[in-house]
């Protein structure tokens, strides 16, 4: 029973806090006549477990509308994020993961730089635009914390598994494994309400990151409510490299299996591995294809598919074989959801175990792969150009160009720079030949070489690398 003076709602006589004799049919509403709606008036997240995550929605011209996922990106979220005083974005989903909106699509290919105070600053398709249907509306995941308290799990599809990453500084950064335990993992799953925790991988078992290693030496006792609260090294000291980052699995992984893609070049191409019954198995190639491959990169927000390897590619795994005869239609948004037999059920042997190449990891290290070797840092040299992996032509190949490959792998140092096929013949196309790099390129893009496919060579002069590293 307000007297419309005071300056909010819980300073108006009423009932006291819960007591009542009403029904959700009920429920009372406000829509205000003030036309400059802005920030926080304009923007809702719907159907999350709280009020910064969920799906996406719009409002415009006085209707909310849901945004399609085309595009839809961690810069996107941030500003969603920023706008809602939610803190972080700590995931930008797609796939209708927060459930199916019923309004109008309201925006589509929205392409936000991540600086804009408002998700109507960022560019667009114009309002009522588009060519999505309501299995791809747009959610996010917001830190809702401090900045101290900021914490998230990636490179899994699911938000309770995943390589542990702080904020601290404005800036995401890993955290090393040494004393990585559960105790520590515990501290993690109840700070992101994901139940108990299952494991505490290390040694980048959910890829590597790419920033700053914020902390190291953790030693949670298990009952802090967040890792920032935890013993540790001062920010940023460690004596760690990215292939030692920590991981966790909690238990409250819902339907969505968690996955990875192992022993590729980078987090978006790999061996598939899925999560179940608290282990990693890896999936049969029996129907493997292009559609299977687009859930995988869709789930672990890697973009696109560019190719669905079969026939073990990316090496043989050792874990149970969980997946036979998967047959996604291309829409799911998470590979347990798409048809396929029962857990562990198949007929096949790891010689079978199915790939994927997404766009996601089509740069950098994704574009090259050393095959056939002793381990990921040694083998022969292959690259991706045109959406086909193909291999290097020994002619003039020596160190300095090896040198380049491990750097952009991540393998240290070079040691050899073998020819001749050490390490087999490929059987694609020969994609560079006369190669001259200086030796502090960044990538193998960047040498100099002939044009793309032209060469007078065989696969009897592919070229090899061995590196120093071997993780």
């Amino acid at each position: 029973n307000c007297t419309g003076l005071e300056r909010e709602l819980a300073e108006c006589p009423a009932r006291p806090w819960g007591q009542h004799n009403c029904n959700h049919l009920e429920d009372a509403s406000v829509e205000c006549s003030d036309s400059t709606v802005t920030a926080l008036g304009t923007l809702q997240l719907r159907d999350g477990p709280d009020r910064c995550a969920g799906r996406v929605e719009v409002l415009h011209s006085h209707v909310w509308g849901t945004v399609c996922d085309d595009g839809w990106d961690l810069a996107d979220a941030a500003v969603v994020c920023r706008q809602l005083g939610c803190g972080a974005a700590l995931a930008a989903t797609g796939s209708a993961r927060f459930g199916r909106g019923h309004d109008p699509i309201w925006l589509d290919e929205v392409n936000c730089t991540g600086a804009e105070g408002s998700i109507l600053d960022c560019p667009a398709r114009a309002w009522g635009d588009n060519n999505c249907f309501h299995g791809e509306d747009a959610g996010v995941i917001c830190s809702g914390n401090s900045e101290g308290d900021q914490v998230r799990l990636v490179n899994s599809g699911s938000r309770c598994a995943g390589r542990v990453e702080v904020f601290h500084g404005n800036q995401w950064g890993t955290v090393c494994d040494d004393g990585w335990d559960l105790r520590d993992a515990e501290v993690v799953c109840r700070q992101l309400g994901c139940g108990r925790a299952l494991s505490a991988p290390g040694g980048a078992q959910f890829g590597r990151g790419d920033g700053v290693i914020w902390m190291d030496e953790t030693n949670c006792s298990g009952v802090e409510s967040a890792l920032a609260e935890c013993p540790a090294r001062p920010w940023g000291k460690n004596n760690c490299y990215h292939g030692e980052d920590a991981g966790v699995v909690c238990s409250d992984l819902s339907s969505l299996a968690p996955i990875r893609l192992v022993d590729g070049p980078s987090r978006c191409a790999g061996r598939v591995e899925v999560f179940h019954d608290e282990k990693w198995g890896t999936v049969c190639h029996h129907g493997w294809d292009f559609a299977d491959a687009k859930v995988v990169c869709r789930q672990l927000e890697c973009g696109t598919a560019v190719a669905a390897p079969q026939w073990a590619r990316f090496g043989q795994g050792q874990d149970p074989i969980w997946l036979d005869d998967v047959q996604c239609t291309g829409t799911e948004a998470a590979l347990s959801e798409c048809r396929a037999k029962k857990w562990g059920v198949h007929e096949c042997e790891h010689r079978e175990d199915a790939g994927v190449v997404c766009s996601g990891g089509t740069s950098s290290s994704a574009s090259l792969q050393l095959l056939d070797g002793p381990h990921r840092c040694a083998g022969r040299v292959e690259v991706l150009h045109a959406n086909q992996w193909g291999t290097v032509c020994d002619d003039g190949w020596d160190l300095s160009d090896a040198a380049v490959v491990c750097r952009q792998l991540g393998c240290g140092s070079a040691r050899e720079a073998p020819g001749r096929a050490r390490f087999g013949q490929g059987i694609g196309r020969i994609w560079l030949d006369d190669v001259m790099c200086v030796g502090n390129e960044e990538n193998l893009s960047q040498c100099q070489a002939r044009p793309w496919g032209q060469n007078n060579c065989n696969h009897r002069e592919d070229a090899g690398v061995v590196c120093s590293g071997t993780a």
